[in-house]
């Protein structure tokens, strides 16, 4: 539990096995919790060491007053396994994205699911969201935290297949594993507004495979096509059907996908075109 966490430490759960394949680690999106990883979890498990952690004020993972973005980002370097393969949704691939390019961590591969450089629409990158959707959000944050994450979860639902079964299982993840504190999730739609990792995209030299849904409406297909060539050795895969939770929509795909890439010898989708998954 958080409360026999030490200071910065953050809660994680680890399953699989140790000496096969390179450990998994997942990294969650904002207002979720790694509840919402425990399909993938089930999947992935008898190939690799998987490791789901809590991002600070998520969950079991506490929040403190100087729970800043290098602070989150510190916590989750002293956590990760050398060679790892690190996966990240939506904030979470921003947070992956960080890590990626620290060479003491040793990163063996990237993977991003539904997410995206940057979430703000701007006149150089029209692939995001309009920068008062996330105002609004803000805003309203402060006076109903509750409504504020159903919002964004309807928003995530927008288009995919299978929406109310994705619905039922984030909305599980947080009555079961705790609700993130109001503070964290502040801090994390700043993150989301103010980030600009393209720059950073550009020097990640490891393996990299971005999974788009074909109709997410927070981080468009778009965006994971601009991400997949602006990463130097990026792949994609777009899943049809899907909208901001395609592990969670369509978990045979991207399981299949990730079981696939983590191989040495995974097939580069992007060198022959974008592919898509039924």
């Amino acid at each position: 539990m958080s409360s026999a966490l030490a200071p910065g430490e953050l809660h994680k759960e680890s399953s699989g096995v140790s000496d096969a394949a390179a450990p998994l680690v997942l990294l969650h999106g904002w207002g979720m919790n790694l509840r919402v990883f425990d399909g993938l979890r089930a999947a992935l498990a008898a190939h690799h060491r998987v490791t789901a952690i809590d991002l600070a004020g998520h969950g079991e993972s506490p929040w403190t007053a100087d729970s800043s973005p290098q602070q989150q980002l510190a916590s989750l370097a002293a956590m990760l396994p050398r060679d790892a393969v690190l996966v990240g949704w939506s904030l979470g691939g921003q947070l992956a994205l960080q890590l990626a390019a620290e060479p003491a961590l040793a990163v063996r591969r990237l993977v991003l699911i539904a997410s995206s450089p940057r979430f703000v629409r701007t006149d150089d990158w029209p692939h995001g969201l309009p920068a008062g959707t996330l105002r609004q959000f803000a805003a309203q944050l402060e006076h109903d935290t509750g409504q504020t994450v159903a919002d964004f979860i309807e928003l995530q639902l927008r288009g995919s297949a299978q929406a109310a079964a994705v619905r039922a299982t984030l909305q599980d993840s947080l009555r079961s594993h705790g609700t993130a504190v109001p503070a964290a999730l502040a801090a994390g739609l700043a993150q989301l507004e103010h980030n600009d990792l393209r720059s950073l995209a550009q020097r990640i030299e490891v393996p990299s495979l971005v999974i788009a849904g074909q109709y997410d409406r927070v981080t468009p297909p778009q965006a994971g096509q601009a991400l997949a060539k602006l990463l130097p050795q990026g792949e994609l895969l777009t899943i049809r059907r899907a909208g901001h939770a395609p592990f969670l929509s369509h978990p045979g795909p991207v399981s299949a996908a990730l079981l696939a890439f983590t191989r040495e010898h995974a097939p580069r989708w992007h060198s022959a075109g974008s592919r898509a998954a039924p």
